[in-house]
């Protein structure tokens, strides 16, 4: 059953698009390559300065402008990828790095949900900009799900 839905959207014109026109695909595939490291810049650039890089850079003009930017990247990247994802639905279904990639986003947006919920990213948001020891933590955590995220998806076309 989910092999024939996966195989109906494969199937569809938006798919047989994206595999058969000379530009759409790559555009595509350039257009979440942007969204990519749009988020995980703006990811990288906040959680150094939380780890203590940089420290002579306010921590609240950043804390609440790049998450936003994080945000629009990974908007744009969930859409691209699920554009990317049409071309081949059932092999990518079935590639564990592609698992694994999916399960590392959900988590790192999960993860950057929690933490924006927190009494510290209240703190760190206030004009004391306080980073907290759970803070640093966070920040830690989230450049390594991030970073297999990348990772994981790099070897999706090497399964």
């Amino acid at each position: 059953m989910i092999n024939d839905l996966l195989g109906s959207l494969g199937a569809t014109p938006l798919a047989v698009a994206l595999r058969t026109s000379l530009y759409v695909y790559p555009l595509v595939n350039a257009a979440h390559i942007l969204a990519l490291a749009t988020l995980f810049g703006s990811i990288l650039a906040l959680n150094l300065r939380l780890l203590g890089v940089a420290t002579a850079v306010p921590v609240q003009p950043l804390a609440i402008f790049l998450p936003r930017v994080a945000a629009a990247g990974l908007a744009m990247a969930v859409l691209t990828g699920a554009l990317l994802f049409l071309v081949q639905p059932v092999d990518y279904a079935g590639n564990p790095f592609f698992l694994a990639k999916i399960g590392l986003v959900v988590l790192g947006a999960v993860h950057a949900i929690l933490v924006h919920r927190s009494r510290g990213w209240q703190v760190v948001q206030s004009p004391l900009g306080i980073v907290t020891r759970r803070l640093r933590l966070s920040a830690l955590a989230s450049l390594l799900i991030w970073t297999a995220a990348i990772v994981s998806g790099r070897f999706i076309g090497f399964e």
